[in-house]
Order: C-alpha cells, then sequence, then structure tokens
C-alpha cells in the first residue's frame, strides 16, 4: 500500500435528484474509521444498514472490499443511499468529521496505479471510456483496457538481449574482446522499428477518433453546406432554403457517421454582404478554421470557388478539402458528393485517407491514443531509426545509448518510470469519485 494514504471519501454518482446514490470510501483501517456510522458487513457481501449522525438515520446498502484485494489496493466501502444531493452533502460532510478528507479528482485511480493494482496505460483508457460519447470511442477505450499489448511486452523481448550485448561491449570490449555486431542487430531489430511505424499510424489515428474529427464546413452561400451538415449529423440541425445567407452563425454537432465520431461546424456563408448580423457571423469562421481538423471547402459542380472563400482559406489551405456538390447534376472530378440522396462514399473514403492515414476504425481498436502515449511512440520510433542507420563500425556506446533510450521510453510508456507532472495531468480529468 502507498504509504502517505489517508482515508479519502467521494461521490460516485452526480450529485442530482436519483433513487439511488453512491458515496465511496477509500483508505487504511475503514472498519475502526467507520465504526461510530456503521457497522461493515462481511467483505463483499452487501448488506443493509441503518447510517446514523447528527440527527440523520439513512438506511443504506453498504458494502466491504478489504485491501489489497479491491479497486485502489486499500480498504474500501461502498455506501448506497437514496439519491437527494442535500443528503449525500451530508454524508460527506460527516466522513470528513471522522476523518475521511474529500478525494481529489481521479483519486481512487490514482491509488489503483500506485498500489499496483492498475497500469498507467489502463487508467488512461479508464479515462477516456468515462468521456467516450459514441459508440466507436467506447470501443477503442474498452480495447486498450486491461493487460499491456503485446507488441510492447514483445519489443521488451527484443531489446533486453541487445542492451546486454551492448553494454558487455562499453565495459569489457576491451579487455574481454567483446564486440556489438551491428549488422547482426539492425537484422534483428528491423521488424520492431517496423512495427513501431505501424503502431505509431494506428496511435496518431486512434487520437483522433477518441478526440473526434473536427470538420468546418465552409463556401459561398447555397454551395450545399447546411444539406451536408443535415446528412452527416442525421437529423436537420440547420435551415436549408435556397435563400442565400440562411446560416448567419456557426452551429455545432458531435455525432457518429459510418463509424467515425465527428465534430461538425457549419459556418456563415462567406461572401461580400451588408448585413451586419451575416457580417459578423463570416467574422467568427476564422479561429473555428483555425482549429479545424480538416476544412470542407463545398464547391458546387461546374462552378469555380468565390474570390471571399478563397482568401479565408489561405492561411488553411494545406488542410483544406475541396468537396463538389450536387455531383447528382453533372460529372464532377476528386471528391464529389450528392449529400441531399446520401451519395458520400468519395467523402468517407477522403476523410480517412487525410485523416487516419487511409485507417478504418477497426484497424486502431487497441491502439494507444492519448497525446502522451502518441508523443513517446514518436519519440521511440525515432530512437530505433537512428538506431538501425548507425554505422556497422561506430563505437559500442552509440547503440547502447541508443537501446537505453528506447528502454526507458518503454518505461515511460507503461508508467514504470512515473512523473508525478504526467500523473497529474491525467488524474485531474477524472471525476471525484473514480
Amino acid at each position: 500500500m502507498h504509504p502517505t494514504a489517508d482515508p479519502i471519501c467521494a461521490p460516485a454518482t452526480p450529485l442530482l435528484p436519483a433513487a439511488v446514490a453512491v458515496v465511496r470510501v477509500s483508505g487504511p483501517g475503514l472498519p475502526g474509521l467507520l465504526a461510530p456510522l456503521v457497522a461493515l458487513p462481511a467483505p463483499r457481501k452487501a448488506a443493509v444498514r441503518t447510517l446514523a449522525w447528527d440527527g440523520f438515520r439513512e438506511r443504506a446498502l453498504v458494502l466491504f472490499f478489504p485491501g489489497p484485494d479491491s479497486y485502489t489496493g486499500e480498504d474500501i466501502v461502498e455506501l448506497q443511499t437514496h439519491g437527494n444531493p442535500l443528503l449525500v452533502r451530508r454524508l460527506l460532510a460527516h466522513l470528513g468529521t471522522l476523518g475521511a478528507r474529500l478525494a481529489e479528482p481521479g483519486e481512487f485511480t490514482r491509488r489503483a496505479l500506485l498500489n499496483g493494482r492498475q497500469g498507467l496505460l489502463e487508467a488512461e483508457a479508464l479515462r477516456d471510456l468515462v468521456g467516450a460519447e459514441t459508440d466507436t470511442q467506447l470501443r477503442l477505450a474498452q480495447a486498450r483496457a486491461g493487460s499491456l499489448p503485446d507488441w510492447i511486452s514483445g519489443a521488451r523481448h527484443s531489446l533486453t538481449p541487445w542492451m546486454a550485448r551492448a553494454e558487455a561491449a562499453v565495459d569489457y570490449g576491451e579487455e574481454e574482446g567483446i564486440s556489438l555486431n551491428q549488422k547482426d542487430l539492425a537484422i534483428e531489430l528491423a521488424p520492431l522499428a517496423a512495427r513501431f511505424h505501424v503502431e505509431r499510424s494506428r496511435a496518431r489515428a486512434s487520437r483522433r477518433l477518441q478526440d473526434g474529427l473536427r470538420l468546418a464546413l465552409v463556401g459561398r452561400p447555397n454551395a450545399g453546406k447546411s444539406t451536408l451538415f443535415n446528412a452527416l449529423a442525421g437529423e436537420d440541425r440547420a435551415i436549408v432554403t435556397e435563400i442565400p445567407g440562411t446560416t448567419r452563425d456557426t452551429i455545432e454537432v458531435r455525432c457518429e457517421w459510418r463509424g467515425l465520431p465527428l465534430r461538425l461546424f457549419d459556418t456563415a456563408g462567406l461572401r461580400e454582404s451588408q448585413d451586419p448580423v451575416e457580417r459578423l457571423g463570416m467574422a467568427r469562421v476564422g479561429p473555428l478554421l483555425e482549429n479545424a481538423d480538416l476544412i470542407l471547402h463545398l464547391v458546387p459542380v461546374g462552378e469555380v470557388a468565390s474570390a471571399p472563400v478563397d482568401a479565408a482559406l489561405l492561411p488553411f489551405r494545406a488542410k483544406v478539402l475541396e468537396v463538389r456538390t450536387f455531383a447528382d447534376l453533372a460529372e464532377a472530378p476528386g471528391v464529389a458528393i450528392a449529400a441531399q440522396l446520401g451519395d458520400l462514399d468519395a467523402l468517407e473514403a477522403a476523410l480517412k485517407e487525410r485523416l487516419l492515414g487511409g485507417l478504418a476504425p477497426d484497424a486502431c481498436l487497441g491502439a494507444l491514443a492519448t497525446d502522451r502515449q502518441v508523443a513517446l511512440l514518436d519519440d521511440l520510433t525515432r530512437q530505433l531509426d537512428l538506431l538501425l542507420e548507425l554505422d556497422p563500425g561506430c563505437p559500442p556506446e552509440l547503440p547502447a545509448s541508443l537501446l537505453q533510450g528506447a528502454w526507458g521510453l518503454l518505461a515511460r510508456l507503461t508508467g514504470e518510470d512515473r512523473a508525478e507532472s504526467a500523473l497529474d495531468a491525467l488524474f485531474s480529468g477524472f471525476c471525484l469519485g473514480k
């Protein structure tokens, strides 16, 4: 058990009127700590008990999970009461008088990590699972929960003997005639480097899917933006008319379309206008384009892009995808769609190619996905690439240093080499009772 652990408590359900509320307590010696409030039942056996404090009496379902075989590795008690927010606040206040302070965000899971009950990768997957908003995001987070990915275990197995040889060559090479065969090292570790490249591509795609693909729809009035917006959202969220300038402000919706979690932004049509409301809507387009993953520039078939649109998109041209709309009326090159008829296959293929490296969402199951994980995997891939590019006659200190660096990055990735700042950033995103 982590030596600095003190008793903590928190609501595990939202403080809203409901049939049932759950309060969790974790820490050492809970049977004694909670004795003035309730007599705990036998371990892992639910029992109805009466909680009595400060004039309140509440019938509650009580469960007791002794440490170290509990979620946090400490004693845990769950109190299931009636879901009155005031009642829960009074109970939490009384637990404070008994010596259990209010938990910080994610502190239950942090203790599980520090006490060896959970790995860092699993904790990160849990955070994404709680925050998932679409079926795809749920599946991605669930696929990352559980045991360490096989490719990480395989990487350790491949690196271990070469680390030993490299260190022996550095420490005893001259005395014992031990050398490091760089050619053999490159041959044996090339498959590992290739696997790192594959996992890096999957991780980048998974990161975007977990966040949701931010798509901004831009174009002149009546270019088909609102029609496409509604088709992707699966509902009529934007007004569609033949009157130019119908959309005067940004409309945002989160949805899932063909397995792709989307954050859609329908913008005001870009044109010269004297209408002050419409001009204000157009002025808001710039900041939105800055934060978009991809800008869909909608141009009706048979027409050319308008000057106001071209000018607005010039600073963001690297992430602009031109989409030809109303493709049912005429032939069109490139990405051509007919949103009103549901003909969007070309757009689906383009989104996967531009944002996911050509991968389908299911190909990302089990991939790493957080910013921290992706950054470490980028460094790990570069480390292996440099190792394989070393000259065969180089001093053993160079491959030894790169091998040790790769090993250290793996340890940081799995959480065996923990940085407190990284843990603070991770658990700040959790709710109080998790």
